[in-house]
């Protein structure tokens, strides 16, 4: 005996453009994404009351290479499908192309938006490393402000590049008029 789900319907979306849809989306992104990620930074630092970038229990790099890998991943994902239901409804101006294959697009684009965020942030952590001295030691209130700051600037790029990507095979939406 096979049980059989159906997804559920997306919810209608109203009419608007495709600016305001984006900034609407870069709000919910961006504000919890910098408020938990400065909450989880500060409270793990909190307990050495100092960091470094590599060494250690409690370091830099525990903390941003996970999110800079996730981050761009799941963001890139979830607007591609968001913009897409969007279009598929008619509740932005544009309409995606017919032929293009959505999840092939989706998953090529995370992985690599993926890949490129934690390679550059890994590079730029092992730079910081290398121009600071062994023994520098990071205040890490301020590490938790940087690390909440990254998270806020990843948010928006990822919700405006897969977009910029995906304009491609997206058109305007043609409204018939009828003359009676």
């Amino acid at each position: 005996m096979k049980f059989k789900f159906k997804p559920p319907k997306p919810k209608k979306l109203k009419k608007t453009t495709l600016k305001r849809f984006l900034i609407k989306r870069t709000i919910y992104y961006v504000l919890p994404n910098v408020f938990f990620n400065f909450i989880i930074a500060y409270a793990s630092f909190k307990e050495l009351g100092y960091t470094h970038f590599f060494a250690g229990d409690q370091n830099l790099a525990r903390l941003t290479l996970p999110m800079a890998l996730f981050l761009p991943v799941v963001l890139t994902i979830d607007i591609l499908k968001r913009v897409t239901d969007a279009a598929g409804q008619g509740a932005i101006e544009f309409t995606v192309d017919e032929q293009l294959n959505i999840k092939k697009l989706m998953t090529k684009l995370s992985i690599l938006h993926g890949l490129i965020t934690c390679s550059l942030v890994l590079s730029l952590l092992f730079l910081a490393q290398y121009n600071l001295s062994k023994d520098y030691k990071l205040d890490a209130t301020a590490m938790s402000v940087v690390v909440g700051v990254l998270a806020g600037i990843l948010s928006v790029v990822f919700v405006y590049l897969p977009v910029w990507r995906l304009r491609r095979w997206m058109g305007k939406s043609i409204v018939k008029i009828r003359g009676d």
